[in-house]
């Protein structure tokens, strides 16, 4: 009643009302926005899938001189046909602590998504490679995996090598086969090299983080601190090589003939 008739009160009241009104509202709206972030980051992740299948570099130009059956792969708006493309997928299950670590995917063959495929993070760091596949579901070897080998090139140098896993660290892998002549030094950035049908060149892998001649042999001992962030993984996308199965094929085929002599 006093706040009610006196102005003096009404106003104290009001602006006391007020901040407990817009306190509560905040912390609604705090709520609220934490609840719809799960669903932008996946709206996100499905336009940037859009985005990274018109690249220019997922598509090879054709040779079109010798043409004579027209090819039923996708080609861009400049005849150019299409070897890379790409798959948003969700993580739902991820081991990082383990000596063979695995991560889970929400999409399956039943989403096209394919075994082989090479994984990437949304800032094209390499996490790994889809080895089992179910209708809806699919196992990534990660990087972070004693059975991983993935071929890797120097930025700087274009020396080829491997990048394995020794089991000790998570998020830091180890190069090897890289030649002590190689110019390489702590920072250096390392890349896919592109020599498989699993990635395309330039994807990162990581950074130089420590090197040391081995005393062994006539290569380098070179640790990498790695691109992905294998604690903090929630979208990947799925690499599929569109000639893969016809490279297989003439590279199987070209085996057979060798074993045939």
């Amino acid at each position: 009643m006093i706040a009610h008739y006196n102005r003096y009160h009404n106003a104290i009241a009001s602006g006391y009302m007020n901040e407990i009104t817009g306190r509560i509202n905040q912390q609604y709206n705090k709520a609220d926005n934490f609840l719809q972030l799960g669903k932008s980051n996946k709206a996100l992740t499905e336009e940037n899938e859009k985005l990274r299948n018109l690249l220019p570099g997922n598509f090879h130009q054709q040779d079109t001189v010798n043409k004579i059956v027209k090819d039923s792969i996708p080609y861009d708006t400049l005849g150019h046909r299409r070897v890379w493309q790409y798959k948003a997928a969700k993580v739902v299950s991820n081991s990082v602590t383990a000596q063979n670590n695995y991560i889970v995917l929400g999409r399956g063959s039943n989403q096209q998504l394919q075994k082989d495929a090479g994984v990437i993070d949304p800032l094209n760091g390499v996490v790994g490679i889809v080895t089992e596949v179910s209708p809806n579901f699919a196992v990534v070897m990660s990087l972070l995996h004693k059975d991983s080998r993935i071929s890797a090139k120097l930025k700087n140098g274009g020396d080829a090598g491997q990048v394995i896993w020794d089991g000790l660290q998570p998020n830091r892998l180890q190069l090897i086969d890289i030649k002590k002549s190689a110019k390489v030094a702590k920072g250096d950035t390392i890349l896919t090299s592109g020599f498989t049908t699993t990635f395309p060149y330039g994807m990162i892998i990581g950074t130089v983080d420590e090197v040391r001649p081995d005393k062994g042999s006539s290569n380098y001992i070179i640790f990498l601190k790695s691109a992905a962030n294998f604690y903090n993984l929630q979208y990947v996308y799925s690499i599929e090589n569109l000639q893969k199965d016809e490279i297989n094929q003439l590279l199987e085929k070209t085996k057979a003939k060798s074993a045939g002599h």
